[in-house]
């Protein structure tokens, strides 16, 4: 299947290069172009897109006004691009908050010097939201330019994934979905959670559902950038009961305090499980791990810090990272869960402890934190 893509920039520049270089991929094909988030919404309803890129800062509309209109009226898969500041970062998160699926920052140089990374990673990422919101169901409109609120009982988008690109299996949920758990009785020490793709939304809607009084120390791994994850850390404190900071080295661990991996970094634990210290480090720590920050190398410092008195939870993302360390709290005794299948922007993460059997459940994320609550008291 070859899915339609529409490029919106307000940079002539960019929307050619981009693209170029999606049109070279056999999945995609380029039918469009918008110069700002009102022209996108012209040429949605005139060429029937399968999946957008949208730029955030553009004249006439903006990038988040359009994909509040583009939700509302005609739901489309789209992925943001972002400059690398604090304010790019703000309205990045945003745009998710506001529909969008995913982000790349927007970085020229990467884009016009054709390196291999950047060009393989601005593909995936738009196949793989692509193949989310294929079967997404329409809103009964037949244009976005009617001003015709929809009615509650409308049909909203549902999205089908397909992950096989991400762990080389099938699609299949490999494990069953619990909405509801029991207590096991075991105790506890510390909730981790790793997330990528979708991982921003996936987190706010977990993390704001704790209460100030949570007992355990929380420790957060996000794929991001350095200045997204500060900004991210800054809107989760805003937002929740519990405390969040993005992690600075020395920070000693809290009970009702969550930890945000700073991006372009690895955070580990150090010390023993009465007196737990953050550990930030710059340093390679294997050339197997190509993620900075990098749920394996947290989860595996925990397993040496607290054995098997932690809650590990995979959310949503593409790629295996978190199985190695899942595996190892999993020796040591931890229970560990995984977002299940039906509400994962990318079924890579959680896929890839569930299906190795690392992961005891899937659990949907709108339920993740009343099982967290309900397991660990």
């Amino acid at each position: 299947m070859v899915f339609k893509v529409l490029v919106v920039d307000d940079s002539t520049f960019y929307r050619r290069r981009v693209r170029e270089i999606l049109d070279e991929d056999r999945e995609l094909e380029v039918v469009g172009e918008a110069r700002n988030g009102q022209d996108a919404l012209d040429k949605i309803n005139e060429l029937a897109p399968d999946v957008v890129t949208m730029d955030v800062e553009m004249p006439v509309m903006d990038g988040i006004a359009a994909v509040r209109a583009i939700m509302q009226k005609r739901p489309l898969p789209i992925l943001m691009f972002s400059s690398l500041t604090h304010h790019g970062a703000q309205a990045t998160l945003d745009a998710l908050e506001a529909g969008a699926l995913d982000f790349l920052p927007k970085n020229f140089e990467d884009i016009a010097k054709d390196r291999r990374e950047a060009v393989s990673l601005l593909r995936t990422k738009v196949r793989l939201i692509a193949r989310r919101g294929v079967g997404i169901r329409r809103p009964v409109m037949s244009t976005l330019r009617q001003n015709v609120s929809m009615p509650d009982n409308a049909p909203k988008g549902r999205f089908f994934r397909s992950s096989g690109v991400l762990t080389g299996r099938t699609d299949a949920q490999t494990q069953p979905t619990v909405s509801t758990v029991k207590r096991s009785g075991k105790d506890y020490q510390c909730l981790a959670i790793g997330a990528s793709t979708g991982g921003p939304v996936a987190l706010q809607k977990v993390l704001t559902q704790l209460p100030a009084s949570f007992p355990y120390p929380i420790l957060l791994v996000q794929h991001m950038p350095g200045t997204f994850t500060q900004a991210f850390a800054q809107r989760l404190n805003t937002h929740c009961k519990i405390e969040v900071k993005e992690a600075e080295h020395g920070d000693v661990l809290k009970p009702g305090h969550a930890y945000l991996a700073p991006g372009g970094k690895q955070m580990l634990v150090d010390g023993d499980s009465k007196l737990s210290k953050i550990v930030i480090s710059e340093a390679a720590i294997s050339d197997k791990i190509s993620y900075k920050p990098s749920v394996d190398v947290t989860f595996g410092s925990l397993s040496k810090i607290f054995q098997g008195d932690v809650l590990g939870v995979i959310l949503t993302g593409m790629g295996a990272d978190g199985r190695e360390g899942s595996r190892l709290l999993k020796s040591k005794g931890a229970k560990i869960w995984a977002q299940d299948q039906d509400s994962c922007v990318v079924y890579g993460m959680p896929q890839a402890v569930a299906s190795e059997n690392i992961s005891e459940k899937s659990i949907p994320i709108d339920n993740m934190a009343e099982c967290i609550l309900t397991e660990m008291g």
